[in-house]
């Protein structure tokens, strides 16, 4: 079954470009671009909600705005319009959420951030992991910088999707 609207999260990373390029040239339904803005030294309140101080947001709300500018121009050279949001949180519960408040049924996820150092996977495990274990939707993870063409079906370099809400344990733990 086709996806009628596909999410593509945005990080900045050559592998999260690829995973719009590869939406928009697989899929011809709504393409929505979501950028998560987490601050690596925001606090925890209380409660153990994120608290994100102006001083802290605005530099990484700039930088969401040029990556949807140029995930816009990418999706226009191509013909297409694309949707965008930006939302503060943790990555992958932001994502997921986002997914399923937005009638959202195909996520298409580069495998790895924009991470140069691999910290922030060594603390906190990767976001690619986290969605496909816990998305009740199909994901596609690119996960090798390539042509994003169609080609004998794999298109993204993956070997195809990771169906996390297809198949035999549909419905069940993943």
């Amino acid at each position: 079954m086709e996806p009628t609207h596909v999410l593509v999260p945005l990080d900045g990373s050559p592998l999260s470009e690829d995973a719009l390029a590869y939406a928009l040239s697989v899929f011809g339904c709504q393409v929505t671009v979501l950028n998560v803005v987490t601050p690596l030294d925001a606090g925890m309140s209380e409660g153990g909600v994120l608290e994100l101080r102006d001083e802290r947001i605005e530099p990484a709300r700039r930088r969401a705005d040029r990556l949807i500018e140029r995930a816009r121009s990418r999706a226009a050279a191509e013909g297409r319009t694309i949707e965008s949001a930006v939302e503060a949180g943790d990555p992958a519960e932001t994502i997921l959420s986002y997914a399923d408040r937005h009638d959202v049924d195909h996520i298409a996820i580069g495998g790895h951030g924009d991470d140069p150092n691999g910290l922030l996977e060594r603390l906190l495990g990767t976001v690619a992991t986290t969605v496909v274990a816990e998305a009740p939707i199909t994901v596609t993870v690119v996960r090798e910088r390539a042509d994003v063409g169609v080609e004998d079906g794999d298109a993204d370099g993956s070997g195809g999707d990771a169906n996390a809400g297809d198949g035999p344990d549909a419905g069940g733990d993943h």
